[in-house]
């Protein structure tokens, strides 16, 4: 039954989403502590640093002995919270994709089937727009242009998408042909839009002067890190529910 699936699904999401909170809390927090310390630096050595402290005061503080409204506890306690949930909605929207698929596109195996299909969303949703537009660190990026960039991301997400699509579909166009040429042709078709996506769609570097390097890189290893260990383990655990249950 589809709600056995998708109840299925919400509980690997739910397993994926905590193990991929726990590699950001280990991994990626270490980074963003170090970036909101140059954040703060910076604000401190701006000649108007001072004063804009004093006007933000009443709204970044919930109590007269000056705590902040959310702390970084409380962030690091909302990170494994927001990827939990996080991993309910997807790893449901996953097992209703997997149920669509299943018998008509991939693997004839189910647990390879899972396997591709979760590669095929971590190429899509994260790998692809991330090649355009990484993830930045608090420090990096101008609030101005929070909305063109978050316009640009999920274009490139979207692009990513059917870029995917375009490889799946041509690759069950081509089946009669030599297993070379089917994955040459599905591998043309996803690389032509992203390729073009890559060269058309506007760059943005707003990266300051003087920001460490090497942060910034750690940073979005630890980004797309999370991600893969979010896929990895929704693949991987839904590969192993799929070689034990009876068909649904």
């Amino acid at each position: 039954m589809i709600v056995k699936l998708l109840v299925r699904g919400m509980l690997v999401g739910l397993i994926a989403g905590l193990l991929a909170a726990a590699f950001a809390y280990t991994v990626g927090e270490p980074r963003i502590d170090q970036a909101i310390a140059l954040e703060e630096a910076a604000a401190a050595a701006s000649p108007a640093g001072s004063h804009s402290h004093e006007a933000a005061e009443p709204a970044e503080h919930s109590h007269d002995d000056g705590e902040e409204l959310v702390s970084r506890n409380g962030q690091r306690f909302g990170l494994f919270l927001a990827l939990a949930l996080y991993g309910l909605a997807v790893g449901g929207l996953f097992a209703l994709a997997y149920a669509a698929v299943r018998g008509r596109v991939g693997p004839a195996s189910e647990p390879a089937l899972a396997i591709t299909l979760a590669a095929a969303a971590f190429t899509a949703i994260v790998l692809v727009p991330f090649v355009k537009y990484p993830a930045n660190p608090p420090a990096v990026g101008d609030p101005e242009t929070i909305d063109q960039r978050t316009v640009l991301y999920l274009v490139a997400v979207a692009i990513g998408i059917l870029a995917v699509a375009a490889g799946t579909a041509t690759y069950r166009y081509v089946s009669q042909s030599e297993p070379w040429l089917r994955w040459l042709a599905a591998g043309a078709a996803v690389l032509v839009p992203v390729a073009a996506a890559w060269i058309l769609l506007p760059k943005i570097n707003e990266v300051p002067k003087g920001f460490p390097a090497d942060l910034l890189w750690d940073f979005r290893i630890a980004s797309i890190g999370t991600q893969a260990v979010f896929w990895l383990g929704v693949g991987a655990l839904f590969a192993f529910a799929a070689r034990k249950r009876s068909p649904v």
